[in-house]
């Protein structure tokens, strides 16, 4: 039975040849990571012996052993991490596996333009994500004392019979949550789109609930650029300005990169 490739990720050809691929331990921890030419795309592989890792086990592995999950986890990222510092890559998710070099060489083929464009599109630039992070309860004080819609809402209460404002002021509170929420909403968007002006492209993704974060805020934000490598301390610069101009108000943001371009290339 022949062995299984890992595929980590796809890289220009030229550049593979300009710079070498660096010793590195593979899937199992014991053989090395090595390149597959494939015309002008090159592919970072591993082999992953069939025998001792099937694709059944790896598949029952990763649904039921969650150390071993972890780990292996941790060791594509900090692989594709490692490779992304040194060459224009499409990285690939953890545990793409092709049963022979053919396949794998008839797949990038068949993509190959794509590829070309992709790589195209990435060179000289860099993924970035900014999470922005809000204290609800220092930003609803806020908000209930500052909102024009919540002022105007107290005084036509305060003009109301007495028996029916104890009912009114009820609703208060649910005006408050509902202005809280609009308040978060503008600030993201308006912070998201300033900080596109600093980028080739930016998208938002799905926020974080506490128990991944580990934070006591909630995540209001998750968003992800592509930034031309010569822009990075703009876009950091502006970053921090929100930083200052907000933090004060219960927001908080977080940039971290550069990342693997995931969210700006594809390949299947």
């Amino acid at each position: 039975m022949s062995d299984l490739l890992y595929l980590y990720g796809l890289i220009p050809a030229n550049e593979a040849k300009e710079e070498p691929l660096p010793s590195i331990k593979g899937f199992d921890g014991e053989g090395e990571l090595f390149t597959i030419d494939v015309g002008d795309v090159t592919a970072i592989v591993c082999s992953i012996d069939s025998e001792t890792h099937s694709e059944e086990d790896l598949k029952d592995k990763i649904e039921n052993d969650m150390e071993w999950l972890q780990a292996k986890a941790f060791h594509h990222h900090e692989t594709v991490l490692m490779v992304s510092k040194m060459y224009t890559i499409v990285p690939l998710k953890f545990c793409t596996l092709y049963k022979s070099e053919d396949s794998l060489k008839d797949t990038i083929e068949g993509n190959r333009n794509k590829l070309l464009s992709t790589f195209s599109k990435l060179k000289g630039n860099e993924e970035w994500n900014l999470k922005i992070f809000c204290d609800d309860k220092e930003l609803r004080e806020e908000v209930s004392s500052s909102n024009p819609a919540i002022e105007e809402k107290r005084k036509e209460i305060s003009e109301l019979p007495k028996g029916r404002q104890f009912f009114e002021k009820k609703k208060i509170d649910q005006l408050i949550d509902q202005e809280l929420e609009n308040e978060k909403n503008r600030i993201c968007e308006e912070v998201h789109e300033k900080l596109k002006e600093k980028a080739i492209e930016g998208s938002v993704k799905k926020n974080w609930g506490k128990d991944v974060t580990g934070r006591k805020e909630n995540m209001a934000w998750n968003s992800v650029f592509l930034i031309a490598e010569d822009k990075v301390d703009q876009f950091t610069d502006e970053v921090n300005r929100y930083k200052e101009e907000l933090g004060k108000s219960g927001w908080s943001f977080e940039a971290s990169g550069p990342w693997p371009p995931y969210h700006f290339s594809s390949f299947s």
